[in-house]
């Protein structure tokens, strides 16, 4: 007996699914046979995409609402696509592109016409990828030649740091006491503690 199943890939947890599971649900896919990862898709370390490819058998049906859900890479799309239909033998249907619907054209000429499109799509998909990612560090670059600043902003050392850091030294304050007079994280003392012993030790050498 066929069942159909479907799944969605988002590239983080932030990103809205509601498209892919409605796409999903209009093809009649019951909500029980849905495999969602929210995760990047830079590798196949995906725990629902195994869950599912480990529960589909021969003549199921699988929908994806586009070719780049199965990989991130020309490589990656075309070896999930291979071992799906040839290995497991399960129909895929690309809801987003019709003529990539295995169910469709069982003959030779239409088997042809879907791995050709199959080619295209998936060289099409890398190649979009490259070029978003070129763009984001085209304007990343642009953006630090322009003087911003990207992360958490810097939290500069108070006045009475250097203080607050012999005392905690010479045992006569916490090491807690030491950060509430700071107003500093642990990871941030630490990273100003190691600046100022850099600079402590600098200046002995130049004394020397």
């Amino acid at each position: 007996m066929q069942d159909t199943y479907g799944y969605i890939r988002v590239s983080s947890t932030d990103q809205n699914e509601d498209r892919q599971v409605r796409a999903m649900r209009e093809a009649g896919v019951p909500d029980r046979h849905i495999f969602m990862d929210k995760q990047s898709g830079k590798d196949f370390d995906r725990p629902q995409y195994k869950q599912l490819v480990g529960q589909l058998k021969q003549d199921d049906l699988l929908y994806i609402l586009s070719i780049d859900r199965l990989g991130r890479s020309y490589e990656e799309i075309q070896e999930q696509w291979r071992i799906l239909t040839k290995e497991t033998g399960v129909d895929i249907c690309v809801i987003d592109m019709p003529l990539l619907d295995t169910r469709n054209g069982k003959d030779l000429m239409g088997t042809f016409i879907a791995d050709l499109v199959l080619q295209i799509l998936s060289f099409v998909a890398q190649n979009e990828r490259e070029s978003i990612r070129k763009r984001q560090e085209q304007g990343i670059a642009a953006a630090k030649a322009r003087g911003v600043r990207f992360g958490r902003p810097s939290v500069e050392p108070p006045e009475n740091f250097v203080s607050v850091v012999t005392d905690w030294e010479k045992k006569r304050i916490s090491f807690h006491q030491a950060l509430l007079l700071c107003g500093m994280s642990e990871a941030t003392f630490y990273r100003r503690l190691r600046e100022l012993r850099m600079l402590r030790d600098s200046k002995n050498k130049n004394c020397q």
